[in-house]
């Protein structure tokens, strides 16, 4: 009969995996609704008015091409622990700038997944669900940089 920890041990390169893939998914969803409309993209980052027009412009433009390399990265498990990295750090940058939003008042959409930062007509904020989907992303690519092996994985990385 297998151990406990041999069961563990055996089950903790899928659940890096796993992490890996949802973590790429996300990252591919998001890129992918936004790079078609750039002006959306820049849009939604003018709306939480945190950064002076030039940076809202470039960050607006090049997040969504960003968003798709770490994707395509964590989803082929080329470079996870770096991706992984960079996936925690610009989760915290998110989830400052809803949090900054959502303190001063701002109603706007955190145009996440495209939607250019506007809310639909009688439509509320939803930055507590945001915050808590960004801190558990957060997490997740925190133990992922931290134990980033995994299976299925294009490169294997030092644990």
């Amino acid at each position: 009969m297998p151990s406990i920890t041999s069961s563990r041990s055996a089950l903790l390169p899928w659940l890096a995996t796993a992490a890996r893939l949802l973590l790429g998914a996300v990252w591919l969803v998001a890129g992918a609704s936004k790079i078609t409309d750039l002006d959306a993209s820049v849009r939604a980052v003018r709306a939480y008015r945190l950064l002076p027009e030039t940076a809202a412009q470039v960050v607006g433009a090049g997040l969504p091409v960003v968003e798709l390399l770490l994707g395509v990265l964590l989803v082929v498990g080329a470079g996870v622990r770096a991706a992984a990295a960079v996936s925690a750090v610009l989760m915290l940058a998110f989830g400052v700038g809803i949090a900054a939003a959502w303190a001063r008042g701002l109603r706007i959409d955190c145009g996440c997944f495209g939607s250019g930062g506007e809310l639909a007509a009688g439509q509320d904020p939803t930055y507590a669900l945001e915050l808590a989907r960004d801190a558990a992303l957060t997490v997740l690519a925190v133990l992922l940089a931290r134990w980033p092996g995994g299976r299925l994985a294009l490169m294997k990385e030092p644990s």
